[in-house]
């Protein structure tokens, strides 16, 4: 090779770099589900950032029609009354991985939980029924193997079991969100709501960063008070804690995770978890069973699911703050 050649291939390679082309960035954000959502997404000024929100948004309202419980027409609020009703591909599709959830967890998930989440005073007309004398009748509604679909149609063993998606719903609509995005052609964005997250691709070669919420009591603004920053991409994440939804009674306080196995608020010294998974719905009902389970069991669990990462705030002796994390994630974590 010619000196002249050498030196015209050297600036090449000099010049490859800064000659790359950047992708532009929008986003939006909105109220969905009683909470916030946020959206941003890189297309290169192809797409119409209010355009875009106005389908998300009809999307958002779809969902909530099929799965929330504080919307009385919802098919699953239907099917809770022991309607006549055809459940549609979002029910369904939660369903089924509400199915694998409660398995992998060994029943530390179950969406057949909703006859003690409202006896303890966290459904939708936050009224507390709960009684001692309860709890036998309340537990024999309570598990995936009395309910099942059959021709589009829920079966239940019992007219009094009624289902409580509010432990994967949320992490599902961000991924039906993102989903939606892929089919536009978008492939670098990042969906939240309420806090769950599904990244896709990165933000110019740089990986997109999530905010961990310290989980003191009351801390109700996400990413005021952050505990740690976790960098990520083709990831979905979650977290589940009992510092936001609680309540406290004659001195102990009741949190709104329950154990579906006990019929009890789950009280351990796991504070808060984070799950990330492929998908969002996986991360969140993974990130509720270890709520249910505790640090130790939890931990225990993702040793044998190596598919999952996890990042675990738990309480020590003294009552301090302490950390767990899976190994393969560590490197992403900023404190």
């Amino acid at each position: 090779m010619t000196g002249e050649k050498a030196l015209i291939l050297i600036l090449l390679l000099l010049l490859a770099p800064s000659c790359r082309k950047t992708t532009t960035f929008d986003n939006f954000g909105g109220f969905a589900q009683g909470t916030t959502y946020s959206v941003t997404f890189g297309s290169n000024g192809s797409i119409d950032p209010q355009e875009l929100k106005s389908e998300v948004e009809m999307i958002l309202k779809e969902f909530d029609l099929s799965l929330s419980l504080y919307v009385d027409s919802s098919i699953l609020s239907k099917v809770n009354r022991n309607e006549d009703v055809q459940v549609d591909r979002y029910f369904s599709e939660a369903f089924t991985k509400s199915v694998e959830i409660s398995r992998l967890s060994g029943g530390a998930f179950d969406i057949t939980v909703g006859p003690l989440t409202r006896a303890w005073g966290f459904g939708p007309d936050d009224y507390r029924s709960f009684s001692e004398s309860k709890l036998d009748s309340l537990l024999k509604l309570i598990g995936m193997e009395k309910v099942r679909l059959e021709n589009n149609k829920v079966v239940k063993t019992d007219t009094a079991i009624k289902f409580d998606f509010n432990a994967i719903a949320q992490g599902y609509s961000v991924d039906v969100v993102s989903e939606y995005l892929d089919s536009r052609g978008i492939r670098n964005s990042l969906v939240e709501i309420g806090g769950e997250v599904r990244a896709k691709g990165d933000k110019n070669g740089v990986l997109w960063r999530i905010g961990i919420d310290r989980p003191e009591d009351n801390n109700n603004m996400p990413g005021n008070n952050l505990q740690a920053v976790i960098s990520m991409k083709d990831r979905s994440l979650a977290t589940s804690g009992n510092y936001r939804k609680f309540y406290v009674e004659d001195g102990v306080k009741y949190s709104h995770t329950i154990d579906p196995r006990t019929g009890y608020p789950a009280r351990n010294t796991l504070l808060s978890a984070t799950i990330l998974a492929d998908d969002c719905a996986t991360a969140d009902g993974i990130a509720t069973a270890c709520m249910v389970m505790g640090k130790d069991k939890s931990v225990e669990f993702l040793g044998e699911h190596s598919e999952y990462d996890a990042y675990l705030i738990f309480s020590d002796a003294d009552g301090n703050f302490q950390t767990w994390s899976t190994e393969s994630l560590k490197k992403f974590i900023s404190q």
